[in-house]
């Protein structure tokens, strides 16, 4: 008896935490299920949207639309650097950018840290020619603090009339330097490929390696670098370095062209990924095979170096085509759709990302060299000023001697590398039957 008691105790407390637990689950089910749906959040939204509407100060300045605007920018802005909501102007403005040349620094810049950050000044630019540098934090703006500014209002303050000028405070986190830069805007148009000498001739040294510079990957870049490497494979070229620093990117086309001149046919170059299936995209090369017939490479990067540029030196390194030297990239590697709204603003989306051949994400992480060689801020300034127009002329007398003495250091071992593998190769060659070996 006693013990049909206890079990009968028993069975009723577990019948009662069974409708307990199952009363809890269901009311946290629906909380959860509330709190993502859309009708109560869309409620939510309203309530606060009328309140600062009719409660706020200075609501009799504001519109609704003003609200939503600012609402959307908000949104976009918390997904990541490169999403944003553009109201009808800004995107007029992004489709004159990408239709012409506009006036502006020169610099590249994207959110990195809360802070506007340079990714990379553009060549034969106010920014390149004033010393700015990769990683340059963009603190102030005509004297106003850029430390709750979006990207896309600092973006519209740096640009203006030609030959109209502002100043920039900059702030560098590698030596803690806060210095104001007085620039005077100016057309930005860039050549995309030259020579050692910042020109398009691609003369042949001794010792038979050539250099070609990508400065940023548009519709011409190819048909550019074709010309340089035809010249100096007429030369007698036996090996290559391929500059991509302070190469910002650019087009994705561009960059798969680029890569086929160095490929087999139908290699695989570049993936996109993303949650839409119609984003995921394989990208392989074209052209007619590798133009250099396995010549030896070594590719140049830095932290300037992101995008379209990533995605050739991973390409490049994954496939054992090029050695990649320098230091590490950007790691800007996703890619941003623009949906058009029907008000004439519209939507810039990071839709999905970039992964090299072996399946490496660039987005955050960027391309570590296979060798790293470091540069200080100072050899990276030196040579700055060394490749712009009228730079080394601008600067005193003992600036200008102590800037020269500053050695290319990267670029120096890309050489010796080089030279190194020109020799084996030729040891190997001297030593296989029939040939007489070096000793």
């Amino acid at each position: 008896m006693k013990r049909r008691l206890i079990y009968g105790f028993v069975i009723m407390a577990l019948t009662v935490n069974l409708i307990v637990g199952a009363r809890i689950y269901l009311s946290s089910a629906y909380a959860v299920e509330r709190k993502d749906s859309v009708e109560p959040n869309l409620e939510l939204f309203a309530g606060v949207l009328e309140k600062v509407r009719t409660e706020y100060v200075n609501g009799q300045d504001l519109t609704y639309r003003d609200l939503v605007y600012a609402a959307l920018k908000g949104v976009t802005g918390s997904l990541d650097p490169h999403s944003e909501f553009m109201d009808p102007d800004e995107y007029r403005e992004l489709q004159s950018d990408t239709e012409g040349a506009f006036g502006g620094l020169g610099l590249m810049v994207t959110m990195k840290d809360n802070f506007v950050t340079v990714i990379t000044p553009m060549e034969d630019t106010p920014g390149f020619r004033a010393g700015i540098l990769s990683g340059d934090r963009i603190v102030k703006i005509n004297g106003k603090s850029a430390e709750r500014m979006s990207l896309q209002d600092a973006v519209k303050q740096l640009r203006g009339e030609p030959g109209t000028q502002v100043t920039v405070t900059i702030q560098r986190p590698s030596s803690g330097m806060v210095k104001d830069f007085t620039l005077t805007r100016a057309i930005v148009k860039m050549e995309m490929v030259k020579d050692i000498n910042g020109k398009k001739e691609f003369p042949l040294g001794d010792d038979k390696i050539g250099y070609v510079r990508i400065t940023q990957f548009g519709d011409k870049t190819n048909d550019e670098l074709k010309t340089a490497l035809n010249k100096l494979k007429a030369q007698g070229m036996k090996a290559l370095i391929l500059d991509l620093r302070w190469n910002p990117g650019g087009l994705l086309d561009a960059a798969v062209e680029v890569c086929s001149e160095f490929l087999p046919r139908r290699e695989l170059v570049v993936t996109t990924e993303g949650r839409d299936p119609s984003q995921n995209t394989i990208r392989r090369a074209g052209g007619h095979g590798d133009v250099l017939k396995g010549m030896p490479i070594v590719v140049l990067v830095n932290l300037g170096s992101a995008s379209a540029s990533e995605i050739v030196g991973g390409c490049l390194q994954d496939l054992h085509r090029a050695v990649i030297l320098g230091e590490k990239t950007f790691g800007k590697g996703s890619v941003q759709s623009i949906f058009p709204l029907d008000d004439g603003s519209a939507l810039k989306l990071t839709t999905a990302k970039y992964y090299t051949p072996s399946h490496k994400v660039i987005q955050e992480h960027g391309i570590t060299p296979d060798i790293t060689v470091p540069m200080s801020d100072e050899e990276e300034a030196a040579l700055i000023f060394k490749r712009a127009p009228g730079g080394l002329e601008s600067l005193r007398p003992e600036d200008r001697a102590r800037v020269e003495n500053i050695q290319d250091v990267q670029l120096k071992r890309a050489g010796d590398l080089l030279k190194g593998m020109l020799l084996y190769s030729a040891l190997n060659d001297a030593a296989k039957p029939g040939k007489i070996a070096v000793k």
